[in-house]
């Protein structure tokens, strides 16, 4: 039997909807081994950790005992998902569906043990339908139900164009779900329409329909939804260093965001600590990230390399060394009071508020920041007051 700890946390961590949740439960506390689908079009030949939710998803799935069913969308990446798009997506040629399937598998292992998924690739059943078996799949949905769809409707009422072939993409996806009889499909919030097509013609095949659980959508680096053609992205085969880096310079508000989505960290105790300290929370996340994708040693060193390079370059030879007799210590009081780099309390707010004061590299812009201190840590004030803080 698995644990309650565990069902609870594969049913609420990152997710949005779970359909029908309590018969998915219900599943899972009787220990039936679950078919656990998700599809994958080879639309590029890169996978960022947008993908990497899902896969963690399942990754707990694996854990538990089911069977994770990839589909490789050979068939329906020719014909492209218009589940995030506002305007009409370019289809891909088979020949350029193929060169982007070739990284995939390597890159999804990162996440997943792949020699224990079930590895399906959708033109096995898509390639064989003749146009009477597509006609019955289309009678199941109406056209009313299509243009209910929020990017549909939008484009709809704006007048952009949408092309018969878009309207067949849910199809083609919920033929999948009848063509390996799946118990669960697993997708992004945008993916939620495809994914209850599944369930209809499962339905009109006689099968149990599938239960349904979307996850979050996740930000890029810019705070925008991550999209390779933005460059936002933090890719699943990205060297440590530049992984690191690249959280580093997350927005503070999607720490607990990533946190969440990424690591398995208690996240109260992350609120509480990214209130706290953000740097040091941020440094956290960064490390966690790379050595769910790499090793803690890789981790180690993307730390060491990260404070060479961005955090050591601009620093100074000489500075005055400062001493803090407590653990923490209000940023205000750190550079008016301690080091006296402003001559009031109004001056050094005013230096935060604008981004001018940092530690260790990380900008505060709290002034309401209380700055933690253990070892030795760098204080820029300004442009050129520097001091090392010590606890005394």
């Amino acid at each position: 039997m698995v644990e309650q700890k565990i069902i609870d946390d594969i049913l609420s961590r990152g997710t949005v909807d779970v359909i029908v949740r309590e018969d998915l439960e219900k599943k899972l506390k009787a220990g039936k081994k679950l078919r656990i689908k998700l599809g994958i079009d080879p639309t590029g030949s890169r996978l960022h950790i947008g993908r990497g939710v899902v896969l963690r998803k399942l990754k707990q799935f694996q854990e538990a005992g089911h069977q994770i069913v990839l589909i490789i969308g050979d068939f329906t990446g020719i014909v492209g998902d218009a589940s995030d798009k506002d305007s009409e997506r370019p289809r891909l040629t088979l020949e350029k569906v193929k060169e982007n399937m070739k990284t995939y598998l390597p890159q999804i292992a990162r996440v997943l043990d792949v020699d224990k998924c079930e590895v399906r690739y959708n033109s096995e059943w898509l390639g064989k339908l003749n146009f009477a078996e597509i006609a019955d799949l289309a009678q199941e949905f109406s056209v009313a139900e299509m243009l209910d769809r929020e990017n549909f409707s939008n484009r709809f009422k704006a007048g952009k164009r949408i092309s018969l072939h878009e309207f067949l993409y849910p199809l083609m996806q919920g033929q999948d779900s009848v063509a390996i009889r799946a118990d669960v499909e697993i997708g992004g919030t945008d993916q939620l329409f495809n994914l209850l097509a599944g369930r209809t013609l499962q339905k009109a095949a006689g099968q149990e329909p599938q239960n349904v659980m979307t996850l979050k959508l996740i930000e890029g680096t810019d705070g925008r939804k991550m999209s390779t053609s933005w460059g936002n992205t933090i890719y699943l085969d990205e060297e440590p260093k530049e992984i690191f880096g690249k959280v580093m310079s997350l927005p503070d508000a999607l720490m607990q965001k990533y946190f969440e989505m990424f690591t398995d960290e208690d996240l109260e105790e992350i609120k509480k600590q990214i209130a706290k300290n953000p740097r040091d929370a941020k440094v956290r996340l960064a490390k966690d990230i790379v050595t769910w994708l790499h090793d803690k040693k890789s981790a180690d060193a993307a730390e060491q390399d990260f404070v060479q390079k961005f955090v050591k370059r601009e620093v100074p030879d000489e500075m005055c060394t400062f001493s803090v007799k407590t653990d923490e210590i209000g940023v205000l009081d750190l550079i008016a009071k301690t080091c006296q780099f402003c001559s009031s309390t109004s001056e050094a707010r005013r230096l935060v508020q604008q981004g001018a004061v940092s530690i260790d590299g990380e900008k505060i812009t709290d002034p309401n920041a209380l700055i933690q201190i253990s070892g030795k840590h760098i204080l820029k004030c300004g442009k050129r007051n520097w001091g090392k803080i010590v606890r005394d």
